[in-house]
């Protein structure tokens, strides 16, 4: 017992001391080393650069998607021009013949399927855009490519099949008796123009879209409100004054971008249609929604690149 209790306590080893790799904090290490965060978000000169060596994924998954569509319907690719026909014909129904919203309309066939098929493209593109991330997840999450390549090959998709129907629309011009002109020239800016805007607004409902899913439902009622704010059955400079809005609303509801955007193509397309129907300083305001919503929604999208597919 005496020999336990004189036996003098064992000194107890030091803890050695951490690598000074250890202490440094994540960063530092990485830095280190030379290493970096995996899908991260690149610099937006980066990432524009990275789109445009995709444009070829791009052009071919617009394409391909284009195709496919209406790939197991008998009469095929023919819907992309009989589905925004069929539209025109029941909006006649409706509101030329009903409602006679055609009166005081000069050549109200081409100037409604004019306003259905520009209405069309933006529809498709802000429908199509809330769903390019969401439901297309198992490619999001599976390859590593810029992000933005989605809506704005489904944008490319609507575009597309936009240039089907203005074949039709051309066809339905002359049968009325509608000539073509030099004006006709300037279909091409505007479809420039309005397309800057969908892509922009399409690349914003994506990034939406894929964190609210509920948007996909949401979106149509939103869709339909601001179709019937846009003139698409009637001509806005003839209802509107004979409405009790003040004259900001008047205005407002007569410069919203698709409102624009259809009256810079009736005017291009359609002889009776002319500078007095138009809005003041149309082509400004169809410049700045493009700018707006394309450098605008660019950047919004890009602000978020590194989170599409990691919920």
């Amino acid at each position: 017992m005496s020999q336990v209790l004189d036996t003098p306590p064992r000194d107890t080893p030091p803890t050695p001391a951490p690598p000074a790799a250890a202490t440094e904090d994540a960063a530092a290490l990485a830095a280190r080393y030379g290493l970096s965060v995996s899908g991260a978000r690149p610099t937006l000169s980066a990432y524009v650069r990275q789109l445009w060596a995709r444009r070829h994924f791009i052009t071919a998954f617009a394409t391909a998607k284009l195709t496919a569509q209406y790939s197991k319907s008998s009469l095929g690719q023919l819907w992309q021009v009989l589905t925004p026909l069929l539209n025109a014909a029941v909006y006649y129904f409706i509101f030329g013949v009903i409602l006679k919203t055609s009166r005081g309309v000069p050549d109200y066939i081409p100037f409604l399927v004019t306003g259905v098929f520009i209405w069309t493209y933006t529809q498709s593109s802000v429908m199509s855009g809330v769903k390019a991330i969401s439901g297309s997840m198992g490619l999001v999450r599976a390859l590593h490519f810029p992000r933005a390549s989605l809506p704005l090959s489904y944008c490319l998709q609507q575009l597309q099949q936009l240039l089907f129907s203005m074949v039709a629309l051309i066809v339905i011009l002359l049968a009325f008796g509608v000539p073509p002109g030099p004006s006709w020239i300037l279909v091409l800016p505007a479809l420039a123009l309005q397309s800057v805007f969908n892509a922009g607004l399409a690349l914003v409902m994506a990034r939406l879209g894929a964190r609210t899913p509920d948007l996909n439902q949401l979106m149509p009622f939103i869709l339909r409100v601001w179709m019937y704010l846009s003139g698409v059955m009637f001509s806005l400079s003839d209802k509107l004054p004979k409405t009790d809005l003040p004259v900001a609303v008047q205005q407002a509801v007569q410069l919203n971008p698709v409102a624009v955007y259809i009256d810079l193509m009736r005017f291009a397309l359609i002889d009776s249609f002319t500078a007095d129907n138009l809005p003041p300083h149309v082509w400004a305001f169809a410049l700045g929604w493009a700018l707006l919503a394309g450098v605008g929604g660019f950047i919004y999208f890009w602000k978020a690149e590194e989170t599409y597919g990691r919920d």
